[in-house]
């Protein structure tokens, strides 16, 4: 039944489906591409606070004004649900209301993991673990079972660097050093190839 409700809407990079204290008109399941979640600090700049993958929820139902700025790093497809009729929806389906709860914990316990861990980090194990975390969700192509995998990454080093609380200069010195030791392949552009995937879960781990 709540697929009669939606409709789906293709986004090009750069185009956003909610704006940080506006009025949020619609819900959203995310079917292929990335969004980034993000807010203006008190200087003008934004800080990106997350990302949203496939099968991620993209909306706040039952609450008026948008806290974020949701926008597609990418071409992006989603299904879009009036947010009215999404939550005259969700009043009636119990079953549902309660998966939308757990998505939404686990989404609040991903975040409090991530500052946890960006409180203890260092830049390299940082770096690590969010090319550990790209790789889990793009999936990455591979030549042969078990071989290096190679993707591209939905960021570039200057928006890697805000998420991580880095500077970009040391997101490019960190991506140098894991190339120069043969963990990392960067072919050209935004592509990464995860060469030695047991060593970076090491770096990652080390804190």
């Amino acid at each position: 039944m709540l697929h009669k409700l939606g409709r789906r809407r293709r986004l090009r990079r750069g185009e956003a489906i909610a704006w940080a204290g506006e009025e949020s008109l619609d819900c959203a399941n995310v079917l292929s591409g990335i969004l980034k979640v993000s807010a203006l600090t008190s200087d003008g700049r934004e800080q990106i606070v997350g990302l949203l993958y496939p099968s991620d929820f993209v909306g706040q139902p039952f609450i008026g004004i948008s806290d974020f700025t949701v926008t597609a790093l990418g071409d992006t497809e989603i299904c879009v649900f009036p947010k009215v009729n999404f939550e005259n929806f969700l009043s009636t389906q119990n079953e549902m209301t309660q998966a939308l709860l757990r998505r939404t914990f686990g989404t609040l316990n991903d975040a409090r993991r991530r500052m946890l861990l960006l409180g203890r980090q260092s830049a390299a194990e940082r770096i690590a673990d969010f090319l550990l975390q790209m790789l889990d969700r793009t999936g990455g192509c591979s030549a042969s079972a078990g071989g290096p995998v190679t993707f591209d990454l939905p960021l570039s080093r200057g928006a890697i660097a805000d998420v991580l609380g880095l500077t970009i200069e040391t997101v490019s010195r960190q991506m140098t050093k894991l190339k120069a030791a043969g963990v990392i392949a960067l072919p050209g552009g935004r592509t990464v190839t995860i060469v030695r995937r047991g060593a970076l879960r090491q770096m990652a781990d080390a804190g």
